[in-house]
């Protein structure tokens, strides 16, 4: 779909196709001023209109911005193109030849800007985005650091009570002094009994008589 500006420059070109011959000349016409100064005047106001478009073309993804580069480089030269027949038709058009140029050098610039502008704006996301990945991990490597820090402590704590422990359990045990069990056994040794004194009968004595009374 071509743009209101190559229609623009299309009617120009109509235009002074339609034009007569100057009497006696093959190569100067006789134009309207007046209407020509409204085709240019409309092709000026028109450029903002399409450089919006393009501008909007471009802030939607990174993958458009490649066509809409090569669509530029093709409508700048299209419009070397037909600026370049449009000078070499008749002198009259030496003026629209320098007015073109402007515009197509400042639709260049523009362009160029735009591109800058979004590359710069992608470039900013992109060290946004590593920042706030970087404050995550900054954020995760302090709680984690925080944390094996405690439980090291802790757990140092419990290895000494540990230590401790085992350290007083072994010397009870080294206090004990177990024989040897592959040392020879001594006979015991059996001492004399002594003499169990005889036991003698008791002597029970007569309960006293208990009256009970109903």
């Amino acid at each position: 779909m071509s743009s209101r500006i190559e229609q623009i420059i299309e009617e120009i070109e109509e235009y002074i196709d339609s034009c007569k011959f100057q009497p006696l000349s093959t190569t100067k016409i006789i134009v309207n001023k007046d209407q020509m100064d409204e085709l240019l005047r409309e092709l000026r106001m028109r450029t903002p209109e399409e450089i919006k478009r393009y501008q909007k073309i471009i802030a939607n993804k990174d993958a458009i911005l490649a066509d809409a580069q090569n669509k530029a480089d093709n409508m700048i030269e299209e419009a070397h193109i037909q600026t370049n027949e449009l000078v070499s038709e008749h002198e009259i058009m030496q003026q629209a030849y320098a007015q073109a140029n402007e515009i197509v050098t400042a639709a260049t610039d523009q362009a160029q800007e735009i591109l800058d502008n979004a590359t710069r704006d992608a470039n900013d996301i992109r060290i946004g985005a590593i920042r706030y990945t970087d404050d995550l991990l900054a954020n995760a490597e302090s709680i984690i650091g925080h944390t094996l820090d405690s439980y090291t402590t802790k757990y140092d704590g419990l290895v000494n009570s540990l230590q401790e422990c085992y350290d007083r359990v072994h010397n009870n045990r080294q206090e004990l002094e177990v024989p040897d069990q592959n040392m020879v056994q001594e006979e015991p040794v059996y001492e004399e009994a002594e003499e169990i004194p005889e036991v003698e009968e008791p002597v029970y004595e007569e309960a006293e008589n208990v009256e009970y009374k109903e």
